[in-house]
């Protein structure tokens, strides 16, 4: 696979995670983890990208952060070693490919230095995205979500026409969708973004 060929030298690395994990192709919108899961894996994006968003018991969600190519998830990580369930929703952006790294199969890979720097590395980066979202919910004001939102958007699916709902925007963001439709039209007016039916350019 030339995205873990990439991602590690280790022939042996590559050669143990390929014939004892399985590939699996998502369409844009499916969901690969369910908030409450028992993972018996851990995905590797080898295509596309995965958004993380995490949803509370009433269904209300907060976008968290995206996997793109070579990239894995921190908390599916976590959950595999704890033995703990899935407290996020992992959902495609687009055509998304992954690689099902099975949980029993993360602690022995802690023989190659490579995998042992790629999940400390993994752990990091995640880290600091999540500090990313705790300072924009904590100090920054709802448009500025939004179009921090949008750019993360239009980084997945590398093109700024996005095809979403305000609906949509404001079930992520935690917030009502009057609000959200409000300040895309302000948005509007300052030649930030174009708003058309069920799609939003970023200008």
């Amino acid at each position: 696979m030339n995205a873990l060929n990439a991602l590690f030298s280790n022939p042996g690395l590559v050669e143990e995670i390929t014939s004892k994990s399985r590939k699996k192709t998502l369409s844009s919108g499916d969901a690969l983890i369910l908030p409450g899961d028992v993972l018996f894996f851990v995905p590797i994006v080898l295509s596309g990208a995965l958004r993380i968003v995490r949803e509370d018991e009433e269904g209300r969600e907060v976008f968290l952060y995206h996997l793109y190519p070579s990239q894995t998830c921190a908390m599916a990580v976590n959950c595999c070693q704890s033995t703990k369930k899935s407290m996020i929703k992992a959902i495609a952006e687009d055509e998304t490919e992954v690689l099902m790294v099975p949980a029993d199969l993360i602690d022995q890979l802690f023989k190659y230095p490579e995998w042992k720097a790629f999940i400390n590395n993994t752990y990091s980066s995640r880290f600091a995205e999540l500090i990313e979202v705790i300072d924009l919910i904590a100090f920054n004001s709802l448009d500025k979500k939004i179009l921090n939102y949008l750019e993360k958007k239009k980084e997945a699916l590398h093109t700024s026409s996005l095809y979403i709902t305000h609906q949509q925007i404001a079930g992520e963001l935690n917030t009502h969708r009057e609000a959200v439709s409000r300040l895309l039209r302000t948005m509007e007016q300052k030649g930030i973004v174009k708003l058309g039916r069920n799609t939003i350019e970023l200008l």
